[in-house]
């Protein structure tokens, strides 16, 4: 994977292409992050979780051909619709046993900012319709 920096970084739009972000990677207390900047606000999320949410959507498309997965996109203070990715993000039975995002308060939106950077990295497909998005492992 190449890993973009603050100044060179990935140029995302949310799945319905409403909102423009970017991501970079960047460390962090000595481990690398992923940085999400949505206009002023800034996330951080456990960079393992590109590894981690492709290997789980293709184990998911595995058990359930074609393999789409609903996104669910929530902010952290709301409830994650069962079986979407937002909901596998704050797991307890995902690989990190909890959040990948690190930020207290802004630790949701897995399901809305991560899906783009997958399909840019080749690595998923996300479907783009002005509500209810879905991805699968490429």
């Amino acid at each position: 994977m190449e890993k973009r920096t603050k100044d060179k970084p990935w140029k995302l739009k949310t799945p319905p292409g409403t909102s423009d972000y970017t991501m970079h990677v960047e460390e962090k207390d000595g481990k690398e992050v992923l940085v999400c900047t949505v206009g002023k606000t800034v996330l951080f999320y456990d960079i393992r979780c590109i590894n981690d949410l492709h290997a789980m959507l293709k184990k998911h498309g595995s058990r359930c051909p074609p393999g789409w997965m609903d996104l669910g996109g929530a902010d952290e203070q709301k409830p994650a619709k069962e079986g979407t990715v937002e909901a596998w993000g704050r797991s307890e039975k995902n690989p990190v046993k909890g959040w990948y995002g690190l930020k207290k308060g802004l630790r949701g939106r897995f399901g809305v900012y991560l899906p783009p950077l997958m399909e840019a990295l080749g690595l998923a497909e996300v479907t783009h319709e002005a509500k209810g998005n879905r991805m699968r492992a490429k």
